[in-house]
């Protein structure tokens, strides 16, 4: 799971960064609001962690921004501001969880895990769409009509988790190479159209009528020709 932390405080984010990538999270980190604002915009991450306190544009201002533009990934303020109407300021502004510094750890962790299940919008841990379902503990995907499975790379299921976090959407192949290999990568354009025929060839393996199209000249996008 990919993870945005917006923080300025640099020893607290280090300290966070650290906690989080030790429990298998994919960190990135903006130290202002201006760059953390860019970060959001680009609609790569599974939660965002948002101080309130920020140079730039502060944490209230960006969710705002945000949930304005038809973000929806889940956001948690982090702030040491206790008071009641700041908590409210805070959810009013889109954010869907809010914990105040300081914290526990195991609290923000499970604070996490609640807003991740809340994303991909499962209890049970699979995702589902059309025909198909992804299991997010086994990395596999079984075709419901012919009950047949197959496991998938890392790659693969991150694009298929992707595609199905985002069904009815078309995503661009920017949009694909910055979620699926992030920022620091130098992966190019053509890693996503590698991975895309591996990823359809599973899913016609298991003979699902679910399929990743490509929409020419914007990128991809899943479909389900059940007819």
């Amino acid at each position: 799971m990919k993870l945005l932390l917006v923080e300025d405080e640099k020893r607290m984010a280090q300290a966070l960064a650290e906690l989080l990538r030790l429990e298998k999270y994919e960190v990135d980190y903006c130290a202002d609001g201006i760059s953390g604002l860019d970060a959001v915009e680009s609609n790569v991450y599974d939660i965002i962690i948002l101080d309130v306190m920020l140079p730039g544009k502060n944490g209230f201002e960006i969710a705002k921004e945000a949930r304005k533009r038809g973000i929806r990934t889940p956001i948690l303020m982090l702030t040491a501001k206790s008071e009641i109407d700041d908590k409210v300021a805070g959810l009013d502004s889109g954010a869907d969880d809010y914990l105040t510094k300081p914290f526990v750890t195991k609290e923000l962790l499970a604070r996490l895990r609640a807003l991740g299940r809340r994303n991909i919008n499962s209890a049970d841990g699979t995702l589902s769409f059309g025909d198909i379902i992804l299991d997010t503990g086994m990395s596999a995907v079984t075709c419901t009509a012919t009950g047949q499975n197959i496991r998938l790379s890392e790659k693969e299921y991150r694009i298929l988790e992707y595609l199905i976090a985002n069904q009815g959407q078309i995503l661009t192949r920017e949009q694909l190479a910055l979620k699926i290999w992030g920022f620091e990568s130098n992966a190019e354009y053509n890693n996503v159209e590698v991975y895309m025929s591996f990823t359809r060839k599973k899913l016609a393996f298991i003979e699902a009528k679910t399929s990743i199209k490509a929409v020419r000249g914007i990128g991809y996008e899943l479909r389900y020709d059940h007819v």
